[in-house]
């Protein structure tokens, strides 16, 4: 980037059109309170760039091919993940509510109107296409933040020479320190700010989960998939398509806030209510990577996802399990099935149960399939395994 632009307070022209606002004005409106520091309102150059169109689709996977696809994907898990220019707001916003779903399952007492979240931005600025990325992640942050309701702490940019990666965490004001005092299992929360409208009186996160991460070995258990957004089943943008070199086929359109919003507060009722017995956030890698990082050497699971393929019209199975459609797998009592179907219901959330799990070893045995005609349909309004939260 030239030394006369500035990646927050240039003005931006992408694709031949002026752009009215800078990232840093955008940014500013997403804070929760006034910039602290003043604007740096000297001239700068415009940033002149074009945006990237995803490339065609190449390369098809096959369902039964999903373990070794499950394997490769594996290896992928946890590792950094650049943000790919021609996914730009779609992935921003699965940064957006990866970070909002992994703090679900911490001790405390919050909502999610009580969080705030922090952004980095630490971007190759040379690469056509990967300022005008940059904006469009700007905007999308932006976007989905205000359909959430929530704000921003802090935002910050540093130009790197080799990475383009997106970080979000979850804001909160630590207490002093007592070298006197001894944290106990209970005592480890740390304050948020509070403040929301309608947030909770004196809202605190844990710095533990309240719930393992790990299936318990109860075969009569139930393995709950809810995902946290609308959007259609789609594989661009995915670790699959990273692990094996294909460009996939369009990425989820993530950006249903108000859906995100009811999901979350119920889930989160259950961890606070000791309904959850483990759960894992869905995200990077989909379902399948999830669920496998739930199971240990003596549990797996027996999952079924025909339900969900049936009610979203989708004849491809391999999208459903590791499309990074972001959610929850929850696992709970069966004697609890009937409150959380219940409370599934009230807040017209879908919800998928696709299984129980096996004691005795790791693995996973997938079944998928799609029905048709009147005798389906009715197969399964009365089979539990295919319970949705519907009006």
């Amino acid at each position: 980037m030239k030394e006369k632009t500035s990646a927050l307070y240039s003005e931006y022209i992408i694709d031949g059109i002026p752009r009215r606002f800078t990232p840093a004005d955008i940014l500013d409106e997403c804070l929760d309170r006034e910039p602290e520091r003043p604007r740096e309102y000297e001239e700068h150059e415009p940033i002149v760039d074009e945006s990237v169109d995803p490339c065609p689709a190449t390369g098809e996977f096959s369902l039964k091919d999903a373990q070794e696809y499950l394997s490769g994907v594996s290896n992928l898990m946890g590792t950094p993940r650049n943000c790919p220019a021609a996914f730009a707001e779609e992935f921003t916003r699965s940064r957006i509510a990866k970070a909002l779903l992994d703090t679900i399952w911490m001790k405390g007492h919050f909502r999610l109107s009580d969080l705030l979240l922090s952004a980095k931005w630490r971007w190759n600025t040379k690469p056509l296409g990967n300022m005008s990325a940059f904006y469009s992640s700007v905007e999308a942050a932006a976007d989905y933040l205000d359909s959430l309701g929530i704000s921003l702490d802090s935002y910050s940019f540093a130009e790197s020479e080799k990475v383009s990666q997106i970080a979000f965490k979850v804001a909160a004001t630590d207490k002093p320190e007592d070298p006197d005092d001894e944290i106990g299992p209970d005592e480890d929360e740390i304050d948020l700010p509070g403040g929301a409208p309608f947030g909770s009186p004196h809202p605190a996160i844990g710095r533990r989960r309240a719930v393992p991460d790990k299936l318990v070995p109860d075969p009569d258990s139930w393995i709950i998939f809810v995902p946290f957004d609308s959007c259609e089943f789609r594989l661009g943008n995915s670790l699959l398509c990273e692990a094996y070199g294909h460009n996939g086929d369009a990425s989820p359109e993530i950006g249903d806030g108000d859906y995100f919003i009811d999901c979350f507060e119920i889930i989160r009722e259950f961890v606070e209510d000791k309904v959850v017995l483990s759960g894992k956030t869905v995200c990077d890698g989909g379902l399948l990577p999830a669920l496998k990082s739930m199971c240990g050497e003596d549990v797996g699971a027996k999952i079924d996802i025909s339900g969900i393929m049936n009610a979203y019209d989708e004849g491809n199975g391999i999208r459903v399990l590791f499309s990074e459609v972001p959610g929850t797998l929850i696992q709970i009592k069966d004697i609890d099935y009937d409150y959380a179907d219940a409370e599934f219901l009230l807040q017209d959330i879908a919800y998928y149960p696709i299984g129980h799990p096996v004691p005795g070893n790791g693995e996973i045995k997938v079944k998928s399939g799609r029905g048709g005609g009147i005798s389906d349909i009715l197969q399964s309004l009365l089979s539990s395994q295919a319970s949705e939260g519907e009006d």
